[in-house]
């Protein structure tokens, strides 16, 4: 039978609660048969079975975060730099920089898409991009139709604005692919890419220059013809690929100020441990502020992914940089 009175038998309660009890209406209530119980039962757990559920369910909660949340969430990091040569009249100039966006429309779309938004809720005086707009190919030669996604990576790129516009220079990964579409896709869209070239930047009765170099792992970097025709005593800001590039640019005396690109911060970075990987030319300065002699670095940690769509304890960045005139503080 499933249901039958309660009866509470008296020598099952304290000898002062039988009084108490004695007197109330009894009741019916469900009984649950043994054998019911029994189905009912939960199988123990040892430590070891729980430790070993918990840290599965956090790593699949780890590998969740790093796939489908770290990467998509850009953050605003911002530096105030000061520069030994910067023009007084300048004092505040601001410039976003951005880099590494390897675009396809599955995973590296969505920062990007998030970063419009933001880059222009900062209101940046210029906006700078450091290479990489497109990736090699894993499992195949480079062609153009891997080069080809520059073309909806600039019209997004374009929709972020700024008063001295939008000034780039191209990654290894553009280089290898077909470095001729990118930086024409890029140009078609009003991004003005610096091969090897500098240009003057003035506002407000003052100037300073900004170069961009070709990529370096390709062997195509110039420095040399990069300054030519730059007055040696103006401030100058270097746009290049890698960051490890500031061991050379260090050795000139024209150079203020280097942003690059290119280590992705590692990526993935696992606390107490080393990057997992690290490329060529961005295995010393691998991510943020850097002083190399008299020269000033800044590292970006991208914002897309390459190889696997993960980021770990390594969030895609939106740098925003306040240059300061040394020669006032």
């Amino acid at each position: 039978m499933l249901f039958a009175r309660a009866k509470t038998h008296p020598a099952l309660l304290p000898e002062s609660s039988h009084s108490r009890y004695s007197g109330l209406r009894r009741t019916s209530t469900r009984i649950i048969p043994r054998q019911g119980l029994e189905r009912l039962s939960f199988l123990p757990i040892t430590r070891r079975k729980f430790i070993g559920i918990t840290a599965t369910a956090a790593a699949a909660a780890l590998a969740a975060d790093s796939i489908f949340i770290a990467p998509n969430l850009p953050r605003v990091v911002r530096q105030e730099i000061a520069l030994r040569r910067w023009p007084a009249r300048l004092e505040g100039f601001t410039i976003a920089h951005l880099s590494d966006f390897h675009y396809d429309s599955t995973f590296s779309v969505h920062p990007l898409h998030s970063a419009i938004d933001m880059v222009n809720g900062l209101r940046p005086d210029l906006i700078v991009l450091t290479g990489d707009f497109v990736s090699m190919p894993l499992l195949s030669n480079a062609d153009e139709e891997s080069a080809a996604a520059a073309g909806p990576c600039a019209r997004l790129l374009r929709q972020m604005q700024a008063p001295h516009g939008l000034w780039a220079v191209l990654g290894n990964h553009d280089f290898y692919t077909d470095p001729a579409l990118v930086a024409s896709e890029l140009r078609y869209a009003g991004i003005q890419v610096l091969a090897n070239q500098s240009a003057a930047i003035e506002s407000n009765g003052a100037r300073f220059w900004l170069g961009g170099v070709n990529d370096v792992v390709s062997r195509t970097a110039d420095l040399d013809r990069t300054l030519s025709g730059v007055p040696g005593n103006e401030a100058t800001i270097l746009l290049a690929h890698e960051p490890d590039y500031a061991d050379h640019v260090a050795r000139h005396p024209g150079i203020d100020l280097q942003l690059s690109g290119h280590s992705h911060g590692g990526q993935v970075r696992i606390p107490f441990l080393p990057p997992l990987y690290l490329p060529e030319m961005a295995r010393k300065y691998i991510w943020g502020l850097y002083r190399i002699g008299p020269l000033t670095l800044y590292t970006n940690p991208g914002l897309g992914t390459v190889g696997l769509p993960v980021r770990l304890n390594c969030p895609p960045e939106i740098t925003l940089l306040t240059l300061r005139s040394l020669s006032g503080q």
